[in-house]
């Protein structure tokens, strides 16, 4: 399949997706997390392993994580920019986790990431993804705040 189709659709079927896979997320859901991703994507992430090379190693990451996020939460994201030319498209965005435990140690900062997608047999998927949290120069830790 080219992919060649209008820019505005596969921005609109690259939001889908991820929203899709933020929906499986809430949901603790990660084979169908992981239908979100080609089985080579690369993953850069904010914690060990930095980088997961392909869909597997970044499955297990997950199978590690999920137990340390809250019992329930969905996910917000702002300032979402989406970019596709033909087969390739790219994502970038802040997001967080919100639900009723606020205290919750995940639940206590934006992060950034920034997603490529690539149409594969006719569905967009994530083929590299890196995210990413602040950090303060004058005393080089993380900076958690709510506010952006």
């Amino acid at each position: 399949m080219s992919g060649e189709k209008n820019n505005t659709s596969n921005k609109d079927e690259i939001r889908k997706c991820l929203e899709g896979l933020f929906v499986a997320l809430s949901k603790k859901d990660i084979k169908q997390m992981m239908s979100y991703y080609a089985d080579d994507a690369i993953v850069f992430d904010v914690k060990p392993p930095f980088q997961s090379k392909g869909a597997i190693a970044w499955k297990h990451v997950w199978e590690a994580s999920l137990p340390f996020f809250p019992d329930v939460f969905k996910i917000e994201i702002r300032d979402l920019v989406i970019h596709a030319d033909g087969n390739i498209g790219f994502a970038h965005y802040l997001f967080k986790l919100v639900g009723e435990e606020k205290n919750h140690p995940a639940m206590q900062t934006w992060m950034r990431a920034s997603t490529g997608y690539k149409l594969i047999q006719g569905k967009w998927k994530v083929i590299h993804e890196h995210a990413s949290l602040p950090f303060s120069p004058q005393n080089n830790q993380v900076v958690f705040s709510l506010e952006v």
